[in-house]
């Protein structure tokens, strides 16, 4: 119970540890496959000491992320496991365990979906078959006489199993991986000749290594801009007849011009084929010195990201401000602004690579 507790509270912590995606965009999980390759130590339980007991241990695992909670994976374990009577007489034998386990992510479980997590808690219950071989050791028992083993050759055996997994995430598709294991067979596995015993044999693993998911294991989807349901215009009041008032003055209306300066991707410099569209917009503010004018920069959102395209976006502009008053506009006259992908003027995603200028 007090293990339990222990568990409960570094799942929450870890829960905790989040960073909020940015508002315009949505992360989903991403269902995919992951493989496992761990190396570690087993100890067979045994009468030896435990550092006799120690054996090398493998394991290659196949497995399938279905949601953020669940997963399945295919596991081959194995190579050495030892046995003995006492501190000295010790012998060993090899084996192969392939096995099918389900992961339950507790972290995930508790603090809901996170894919900007750095630690995954993972309990593993599974089943195996034990293939043991190699078991070619003669062994004695403590007075001296040769001890017949219950099985030679091969042996195979039932196999259960359960443990933990800690994922330390180091990309979207790599994280390091601490395994620990207990897994349980019959009393034969040792094979010692005492099998008829309804004891079970236990050996116990701890493996350290790496996971790789094999393919994308989410989705990024961008905010749906809100819809806007505008209420129809009320029937239209046929007014009075109003006495027909005097022509006002013709007020002549200030000149206009807009100009667009489009550039290739990851680009804020000018390209040489869009100065003369400065030089007639410099001629024309200089023509008509009572006009300001505005200078927005823009970035396409089909490349990059938000925080890029901002940057883009703004030495677009600055570039554009920087060539009229290097041509003796006053900075007073100048407005400047920057979009980044938050703003999309043209239909076409190449275009929005653009800064445009408004002089009225």
């Amino acid at each position: 119970m007090k293990f339990t507790k222990i568990v409960l509270a570094v799942a929450l912590m870890i829960a905790g540890v989040s960073v909020n995606a940015q508002e315009t965009e949505q992360v989903e999980f991403k269902p995919h496959m992951f493989l496992q390759i761990q190396g570690g130590g087993q100890y067979t339980l045994g009468e030896s000491d435990f550092g006799k007991l120690l054996s090398p241990n493998a394991q290659i695992a196949l497995g399938y992320q279905f949601n953020p909670v669940w997963a399945l994976r295919l596991a081959v374990n194995g190579w050495q496991s030892k046995g003995g009577f006492t501190d000295n007489e010790t012998y060993k034998w090899n084996y192969v365990a392939p096995g099918l386990d389900v992961k339950f992510n507790i972290v995930n479980a508790i603090g809901g979906y996170n894919p900007n997590r750095i630690f995954g808690l993972n309990l593993i219950v599974g089943a195996a078959a034990n293939i043991g071989f190699n078991n070619d050791e003669e062994f004695y028992t403590y007075s001296g006489h040769y001890l017949g083993k219950y099985w030679d050759g091969t042996c195979v055996n039932p196999v259960g199993r359960a443990g933990l997994d800690l994922d330390f995430r180091v990309s979207k598709r790599v994280s390091l991986n601490l395994e620990a294991m207990s897994n349980f067979t019959l009393e034969r596995y040792n094979s010692k000749a005492d099998y008829e015993k309804a004891n079970a044999d236990w050996y116990f693993n701890a493996l350290l290594g790496v996971k790789i998911a094999l393919g994308a294991t989410e989705k990024v989807t961008r905010a749906a801009e809100p819809v806007i349901i505008e209420e129809p215009a009320p029937a239209p009041v046929k007014p009075e007849p109003k006495p027909t008032p005097k022509p006002k003055p013709v007020v002549k209306k200030a000149p206009e011009m807009q100009t667009e300066i489009f550039y290739e991707i990851r680009e804020t410099v000018i390209p040489a084929s869009e100065q003369g569209k400065i030089n007639n917009l410099i001629a024309f503010l200089k023509a008509n010195p009572e006009t300001k004018v505005n200078v927005t920069g823009f970035a396409d959102a089909g490349t990059g990201n938000p925080k890029i395209n901002m940057k883009y976006s703004e030495g677009r502009a600055a570039n554009v401000v920087k060539a009229l008053t290097d041509a003796g506009i006053d900075a007073a006259r100048i407005n400047m602004d920057a979009k980044g992908d938050t703003v999309q003027p043209f239909s076409e995603n190449d275009k929005n690579r653009v800064t445009i200028a408004i002089a009225k």
